[in-house]
C-alpha cells in the first residue's frame, strides 16, 4: 500500500498530542493524547471517525507511548506502512530557523543549542523527535517552529531596550510563538475574503489557554505580543502577561519568594485564574459573571481591554486593517469576548452582526461584523494540519 499518511506529534514534557492526516484526502482520520507520561496512571485516547477508545499504558516515557500509538493505529488500519513521514511542533527556533525543516543529526543539534531558550518546551519537543527515530530510523521527520513565522518581524518591534549585549551574546529579544495559528488564519482570511495576497492587512487573534495577537502585513509577521517567552503580552488564562518589570522584586521582598517562585506566580497563578481567583477557564467565568460574581466579570473585562489596547498597537505596524480575526479555543467559541473586545474598537468602524456573532461566523464564511471593509472574522485554528502540510511540502521536495 502506497504510504500518504503525515503524523503530526506536539510532544510535551509528560504528554504527547498526536495526528494522523491523509495527504491524498486531505482529510485527519485519526487524533489522540498521550498523557501523564512516566506515572503509573499514564493513558492513551484516540480518536477516530467511529468513536474514541482510552488504554492504560502505566509508566510508559515518550518511545513507549508512541509504539503504543503506532500499534494503536496499525490496529485502526493505519500502519507504519503507510507513514510517509512525520512532522513534529518544536516550541523555540531562535533566530536559526525562520521556516520549517527536515531533521537530521545535524539539525537536532542547533535545535538542543536553542533549549535555554525554551527549557520547558524544547527538550520535550526534541523527545518526540528522537523516540520516533529509534523507533522508524528511516521515517524522514520534519520541525515546524512556533517562532519561525516571526522571524519576519524587524529589529524596531523585536529589539529590547535593554543592554545590547544581552541581545548579542544571549540573543535576549522578542520571538513570538503561536506562529503556525497566526500563518493559518490570516492566510484563511485573505482566500475568504479574496483580498491581494501582495497587499493586505490582517490582525490575528489566538486565544486560549495561552494567547497572542499578530499584525500581518501581505503574509508576513510584522509584530507579535509574545516575546522572549510566552509570557509576555496579553491576559492568559494562568499567565499575567505583560506586568512592570520590576514586579519580581517588589513581590519577592513583600512574600518572601524567590525569583523561581515569582516567575511560576506569574506563569501559573495569575492571568483569569489570579484575577477572579476562581478558574482559567473562560466558559466558568463568563457563566460566573453572569451570575453577579464581581471579580469573574472583572477577569473578563481585563482581558477584554488589554486584548483591545494590543490590537490597536498592532495597527502601528500594519498601517491599517482590513480583517480582524479571532481564533483558539476562546477566540472561536466565547460570543461575550468577541462582543465585548470589538466594542472597545469601535472607533476602527468594526461592527459585529449579533446573529453572526451568535452562531460563530459559522453561516456566512467566518465574518460575524456587518461590514467586510474591515471585516471581523472567526477562523477555526488548525495548527497541526500547518504542521502537515510544511511536511508534506518539504518531504515531497527531498
Amino acid at each position: 500500500m502506497t504510504a500518504s499518511l503525515i503524523l503530526v506529534i506536539n510532544s510535551g514534557s509528560s504528554s504527547l498530542k498526536f495526528s494522523v492526516f491523509d495527504s491524498t484526502q486531505q482529510t485527519e482520520p485519526v487524533s489522540g493524547l498521550a498523557e501523564r507520561l512516566d506515572t503509573p496512571d499514564a493513558t492513551l485516547k484516540v480518536s477516530t471517525q467511529v468513536g474514541t477508545r482510552q488504554t492504560a499504558i502505566p509508566d510508559a516515557d515518550h518511545q513507549q507511548a508512541l509504539r503504543a500509538v503506532t500499534d494503536m493505529l496499525a490496529a485502526e488500519g493505519f500502519g507504519p506502512d503507510r507513514l510517509l513521514a512525520a512532522g513534529h511542533r518544536v516550541v523555540h527556533g531562535g533566530e536559526t530557523f525562520s521556516s520549517s525543516v527536515q531533521v537530521t543529526a545535524d539539525i537536532l543539534a542547533q535545535i538542543e543549542a536553542l533549549n535555554h531558550l525554551a527549557p520547558l518546551h524544547n527538550p520535550a519537543n526534541m523527545e518526540g523527535i528522537r523516540a520516533l527515530s529509534t523507533l522508524f530510523p528511516d521515517l524522514p521527520q520534519v520541525a515546524v517552529f512556533d517562532t519561525a513565522f516571526h522571524q519576519s518581524v524587524p529589529p524596531a518591534a523585536y529589539t529590547y531596550a535593554v543592554p545590547h549585549a544581552l541581545y548579542r551574546d544571549h540573543g535576549v529579544r522578542r520571538y513570538g510563538f503561536h506562529g503556525s495559528s497566526h500563518r493559518y488564519v490570516s492566510s484563511e482570511a485573505v482566500r475568504l475574503l479574496q483580498l491581494d495576497p501582495a497587499d493586505h492587512r490582517v490582525i490575528t487573534a489566538h486565544l486560549g489557554n495561552g494567547c497572542s495577537a499578530c499584525a500581518v502585513k501581505n503574509g508576513q509577521s510584522l509584530d507579535t505580543t509574545m516575546g522572549l517567552t510566552p509570557l509576555e503580552g496579553l491576559v492568559m488564562g494562568t499567565r499575567s502577561g505583560d506586568v512592570d518589570p520590576s514586579l519580581h522584586q517588589f513581590i519577592s521582598e513583600r512574600t518572601n519568594l524567590d525569583l523561581d517562585g515569582v516567575t511560576a506566580m506569574l506563569n501559573r497563578e495569575s492571568g483569569l485564574l489570579g484575577i477572579s481567583e476562581l478558574s482559567n477557564d473562560m466558559r466558568t467565568l463568563i457563566e460566573a459573571a453572569e451570575e453577579g460574581h464581581a471579580q469573574a466579570e472583572l477577569a473578563i473585562e481585563v482581558f477584554c481591554y488589554r486584548l483591545a489596547k494590543a490590537i490597536a498597537g498592532l495597527l502601528t505596524a500594519t498601517g491599517g486593517l482590513d480583517a480582524l480575526v479571532f481564533t483558539g479555543g476562546i477566540g472561536e467559541n466565547a460570543t461575550p469576548i468577541r462582543e465585548r473586545t470589538v466594542y472597545h474598537l469601535g472607533w476602527l468602524g468594526l461592527n459585529l452582526d449579533v446573529t453572526a456573532n451568535l452562531t460563530h461566523g459559522r453561516d456566512q464564511m467566518g465574518i460575524i461584523s456587518t461590514t467586510h471593509e474591515p471585516a471581523v472574522m472567526v477562523i477555526p485554528t488548525r495548527e497541526e494540519w500547518m504542521i502537515a502540510q510544511d511536511t508534506l511540502t518539504l518531504v515531497s521536495a527531498h
